[in-house]
């Protein structure tokens, strides 16, 4: 069974029906004790990293527990960038750390405006004074190298994103989308792995994605 952790920030209503739809064995646990049955874990999320704090030192210890125990682990967006050290979203808030580096708002330091109704497009902005945050939409994967998450995914693929922040393109980066400067549209590092977009969201190729991970996590 899959633990989908609610912390009180994910989008757990599309998750939920991407996973049912690809008929995936899930639970949301109460408390962090039930992940001892748990033979993977997604931690989804959407809005400011500060709700991640609700991911306190028994969540935390339980995670690792199961990652210990070879149950994959896999980060949607905010869910992402909390697999990271921490985010300058919210400074005193800790990322699980499993993956080096810290997130950063998109475009800091640049000419950046932040738009009422980000315009949803596909393709990417020519420089960074075109860049519109939160970037809203459709953009293309690069792949980094080959990695099982993105078996049978074509180079180019276009996946749907919502978000301000960004990780930094690290070692364990899988996948680059570029939305002003490159960033980490994917990691994978063993068995712990992340996307900054909503495959829930991202139609067939989405799908395909969360098999892949999904064939990953032991069914016994």
């Amino acid at each position: 069974m899959i633990a989908l952790v609610d912390y009180g920030a994910g989008n757990l209503t599309s998750v939920r029906k991407a996973l049912a739809h690809i008929g995936a064995g899930f639970w949301t646990p109460v408390e962090p004790a039930e992940l001892a049955r748990a033979r993977g874990v997604i931690v989804p999320g959407v809005g400011h990293f500060d709700s991640t704090a609700a991911l306190d030192a028994p969540w935390r210890e339980a995670i690792d527990a199961a990652r210990a125990r070879s149950a994959p682990l896999l980060g949607i967006c905010v869910g992402l960038q909390w697999l990271f050290e921490g985010s300058t979203e919210a400074p005193d808030v800790a990322g699980l750390g499993a993956i080096r580096g810290t997130c950063t708002r998109l475009g800091a330091g640049s000419d950046s405006r932040l738009p009422a109704c980000p315009e949803r497009s596909r393709g990417t902005p020519d420089s960074r004074q075109d860049l519109k945050v939160p970037h809203v939409g459709w953009n293309s994967l690069s792949f980094s190298r080959p990695t099982r998450l993105f078996e049978g995914i074509p180079e180019g693929t276009q996946v749907y994103f919502t978000h301000s922040y960004a990780a930094p393109v690290v070692p364990a980066t899988a996948a680059i989308t570029t939305y002003g400067a490159p960033f980490s549209a994917a990691v994978e590092d063993g068995l712990v792995s992340g996307v900054q977009f909503h495959p829930e969201k991202s139609g067939d190729a989405g799908l395909r994605i969360l098999r892949n991970w999904m064939s990953h996590v032991p069914s016994v």
